[in-house]
């Protein structure tokens, strides 16, 4: 049984033994029973505040987390894929070692790229990157674009 039906019990009780509350003792009853049906309402709405701290806890928790990452990326030199394009950075694995390296738009056109990790040179071929459009030219755009 909750803590408010235990108070609704006992006021009931009160009711059905005809409980007077004209005399010092009735009095002193239904005072006490109006307290704790106060103190009821009070403890719920409590309960309902630490669920809902417990849950606004939970997300800063959560999100406190993805930002302490982030600062340990970043102090590491890492960089979230979807900062490094807005950037105009691009993530490329190496293709002896499997370092991922983070270059700019002049390192790709750079003849020395190199992977800092293992100093192997390779080039960045764009062209398996471009889709047959069917116009005949190298343009990259699909038929469905035009």
């Amino acid at each position: 049984m909750e803590l408010k039906e235990k108070i609704s019990f006992i006021r009931g009780l009160m009711q059905g033994m005809e409980y007077d509350t004209s005399t010092k003792e009735g009095k002193v009853m239904a005072a006490v029973v109006d307290a704790l049906e106060e103190m009821a309402q009070q403890v719920t709405q409590n309960e309902k505040r630490i669920q809902d701290l417990e849950e606004t806890a939970d997300v800063l928790s959560s999100e406190f987390a993805d930002f302490l990452e982030m600062i340990d990326n970043e102090a590491a030199g890492v960089h979230q894929p979807e900062e490094l394009f807005e950037d105009g950075l691009y993530e490329i694995t190496c293709p002896k070692c499997g370092e991922v390296v983070c270059v700019d738009e002049d390192m790709l056109s750079d003849e020395n790229l190199a992977c800092p990790n293992c100093a192997t040179s390779f080039e960045v071929d764009f062209e398996d990157e471009e889709e047959d459009c069917g116009c005949g030219c190298s343009c990259g755009h699909s038929q469905t674009e035009e």
